[in-house]
């Protein structure tokens, strides 16, 4: 039986594919984190580029995922102020995020970033509910806010700050590989200051809403939680942005001397 000639222009187009085993191989893990953390906020800079309004809104998830992390919020504190009441205050919210997952599926994107926010703001809303307490419904934040200090503080105390383990998977040493930044005291110094106010970040966060959790002030917690959020976060990356670039260009700089 003769062979179908698509197969034969098939054989012929991987034959001319230079890259057809490189893409056959599996990601290292190494490969992996790096394109994990290409994808994540501070990844959207290289290290030694400067930072751009664009690179900021995208970091935060473009104008519709700064959308879905602040309207849920804000809809909760809207209608609790008004109305004072926990059902609406909370379901409504979640009604927010659901509005924005058929958004995504009629548009077929990505749902990941909608159901994370939605898991979320359900989390949040079902404490609410069991406990009978509006301030409940900000539990998950504070755990998550106490997590990431956690995670923060082990990096620091066994010396790999997790902004330096960020940028030396971005940034390529010689061999390819990530780039071992701690031989450097300039830039184990700056990404070890950078994840010290990343560290700040979550502190004060824990610091202003603990207390009002436990004193149950509800609206000025919602408030202050919507101010310490996505504009604190924005603020703080593009800091952690600038102070990366301050030793990523100078090396540039060296090598161009050179």
């Amino acid at each position: 039986m003769p062979v179908p000639e698509q197969d034969d222009d098939r054989d012929d187009r991987v034959a001319d594919d230079r890259f057809a085993d490189e893409r056959e191989q599996p990601l290292s893990l190494n490969a992996q984190l790096r394109d994990a953390v290409r994808n994540a906020g501070i990844g959207q800079v290289a290290p030694g580029e400067a930072p751009s309004g664009k690179a900021l809104v995208t970091a935060i998830g473009g104008a519709r995922g700064l959308a879905e992390s602040v309207l849920p919020g804000f809809a909760f504190l809207i209608v609790y102020a008004v109305t004072k009441e926990l059902v609406p205050s909370v379901v409504i919210p979640v009604v927010v995020g659901l509005v924005f997952v058929v958004l995504r599926l009629l548009q077929r994107q990505s749902l990941a970033m909608s159901f994370a926010g939605i898991l979320g703001v359900a989390i949040s809303a079902g404490l609410a509910l069991i406990t009978g307490k509006a301030e409940s419904n900000f539990i998950p934040g504070i755990v998550i806010n106490l997590v990431c200090l956690l995670g923060l503080l082990v990096t620091l105390a066994i010396r790999r700050p997790l902004i330096g383990l960020i940028v030396g998977l971005l940034a390529q040493g010689e061999d390819g590989g990530p780039m071992d930044w701690r031989a450097d005291p300039a830039k184990r110094r700056v990404l070890t200051v950078a994840t010290w106010m990343w560290v700040g970040l979550f502190a004060l966060r824990l610091v202003i809403e603990i207390p009002l959790y436990l004193t149950a002030q509800v609206e000025l917690l919602a408030g202050i939680k919507l101010i310490t959020g996505v504009p604190l976060y924005a603020a703080l990356l593009w800091v952690t942005w600038l102070l990366v670039r301050t030793v990523f260009k100078r090396d540039e700089g060296d090598a161009r001397a050179v």
